[in-house]
């Protein structure tokens, strides 16, 4: 399956924010080439970067924040895509239908929980069947949880290095309120769906439905 390879920290200066893709090391101080102390990389990547000080369209300005949004959640444009179609049809707003749909997929679900420290390390365990939901393995990072799903480690995943540090540095922090965490059982449960207020993705999603408006 097609993906990015790249830099994580690349795609992060072409949009021009944080998108939080390697976990930890974008709260680090002097990590981040984005906002280091010491000549920050706060411009769109590449040898033309610092002369790129042109306005930018209304077109283009509705096409960042879908790129934004896409390459927060780690999706292709086709995925995307289908997200959008199906928010379209759902009741209720389109933009906050689209950011549930987004913050329901497993591997976010897993991500949120705090098993591990970004969406890409939650998205490849997935895929190689370290997670469960109701008891039920599922490999689709895809998959979509529903409210009162309980979400859950395999027996080895808990030795294994990525969820062991996910757990330990995620400990005593603040859970989104339409999630609940067993630190004991090491599983997690759906209690609601998300509002657009319980979601921090720095995204306006109006320009992203009015993009695909225009398309």
């Amino acid at each position: 399956m097609a993906k990015y390879r790249g830099p994580s920290c690349r795609i992060c200066r072409r949009e021009g924010a944080k998108l939080f893709l390697k976990g930890e090391r974008c709260f680090a101080r002097g990590k981040c080439p984005v906002d280091k102390p010491v000549n920050p990389r706060n411009y769109p990547p590449g040898q033309h970067g610092l002369r790129r000080r042109f306005r930018i369209s209304d077109y283009g300005v509705r096409l960042r924040e879908k790129q934004k949004l896409r390459r927060t959640y780690g999706l292709l444009e086709n995925q995307f895509r289908k997200y959008f179609r199906l928010a379209v049809r759902r009741k209720g707003v389109t933009g906050e239908n689209l950011l549930q749909l987004l913050e329901m997929r497993l591997d976010n679900v897993a991500y949120r929980l705090g098993f591990v420290s970004a969406r890409g390390t939650a998205r490849q365990l997935v895929r190689h069947g370290f997670f469960t939901v109701n008891g039920r393995r599922v490999n689709v990072p895809s998959y979509q949880v529903k409210v009162g799903d309980v979400v859950a480690t395999v027996e080895k995943g808990l030795r294994i290095e990525p969820i062991k540090y996910g757990l330990e540095y995620n400990s005593g922090k603040l859970l989104p309120e339409w999630l609940e965490f067993d630190p004991k059982k090491a599983e997690g449960r759906v209690v609601s769906l998300p509002t657009r207020e319980q979601i921090p993705v720095p995204v306006d999603e109006h320009l992203v439905v009015e993009f695909y408006s225009r398309v």
